[in-house]
């Protein structure tokens, strides 16, 4: 009797070890990206890459849910609150990752409350400028910026605390000229508005504006990269003009603070391996972006550097988001 029940009890041990042990899946379920800016700009153009390529290689649904907000703070505090399960992520750009804890008394500490996973891609920004504006170069433009003093409205592609608004501050304050910022929610409606006529001025990622340039629907002025891009070789850099200028949009892709490393180590293999897809690459070189082999410590390691960095700027240059 004993000899029957102790058999019995080791027959349902080892099937409920072995089911315990038994690996799930991953993904097992649809993964959500958070692009914390509205449709057309560049994190979503790059998450829409993203998600389409992972979709079909993995044969669950990855969605795309933008949420603007406060500068893209509102999106990146919904992901820093989310379940650490794998199935959030958010996509970010310089400005959040980097400026906005400078700048903004924030829900979330980036350092802390985020995941690091693939540092996407890096894209220059543009200077571009409406076709209503009287200048072709650098030079024209800080002439025409004197004359109208305080009359050019600046499109702040994606809210006060961006890395666009912070390139336009630099640039202003080191060429000596003032402008009026008009802030957005995302790029999108900031081009729109810049392709009307409505704004004057603005940098902004070049994934995201350099086909308005080609379309001739915007004018091309100079490119914030160290060196001139080979999509664009007969625009100069800003540094050309104001020596050691460097920005960009920086695109990384985060989870939440304690997300299965298995799961980031997955994520961001697949990162690489769509940026390594002839397809891809070809989409990514004729927009004007460079993807990025960041490994998650690297990606890390990235964060911690740039953040007193950016502090320090915004510091010295007296940025405020008033």
């Amino acid at each position: 009797m004993f000899k029957i029940l102790f058999s019995a009890l080791a027959v349902v041990t080892f099937c409920g070890s072995a089911q315990a042990q038994t690996p799930v899946v991953y993904p097992s379920k649809p993964i959500k990206i958070v692009v914390p800016f509205p449709a057309g700009g560049t994190s979503d153009v790059l998450a829409r890459i993203l998600g389409q390529k992972m979709t079909e290689s993995w044969g669950q649904p990855v969605v795309i849910e933008n949420k603007p907000g406060s500068s893209g703070n509102l999106g990146a505090d919904l992901v820093a609150k989310s379940a650490p399960d794998g199935y959030t992520f958010v996509l970010m750009d310089v400005g959040n990752l980097v400026i906005s804890p400078a700048l903004f008394k924030l829900p979330f500490n980036v350092a802390t409350d985020f995941a690091p996973v693939a540092m996407v891609a890096y894209s220059p920004h543009l200077l571009a400028v409406s076709t209503k504006v009287p200048a072709n170069t650098q030079a024209e433009l800080v002439a025409y910026a004197k004359v109208q003093k305080g009359k050019l409205n600046y499109a702040v592609a994606a809210g006060m605390g961006s890395a666009s608004h912070l390139a336009g501050v630099m640039y202003a304050q080191r060429n000596g000229i003032e402008w009026g910022y008009v802030p957005y929610k995302g790029g999108a409606q900031a081009i729109t508005d810049l392709i009307g006529g409505q704004v004057d001025v603005m940098f902004n990622g070049m994934v995201a504006t350099y086909p308005h340039v080609k379309a001739g629907k915007i004018k091309l002025i100079a490119i914030s990269s160290a060196k001139r891009n080979a999509q664009t070789p007969e625009t100069p850099t800003v540094a050309e003009s104001l020596p050691g200028f460097l920005t960009g949009s920086f695109q990384g892709l985060l989870a939440p603070a304690g997300t299965p490393k298995a799961v980031i180590d997955k994520v961001h293999a697949e990162v690489q391996r769509i940026a390594a897809l002839p397809d891809v690459r070809e989409r990514l070189t004729t927009l004007g972006a460079e993807p990025s082999s960041m490994s998650p410590s690297e990606f890390g390691n990235w964060l911690k550097a740039e953040i007193p960095a950016m502090a320090k700027i915004v510091k010295d240059e007296k940025i405020t988001v008033e």
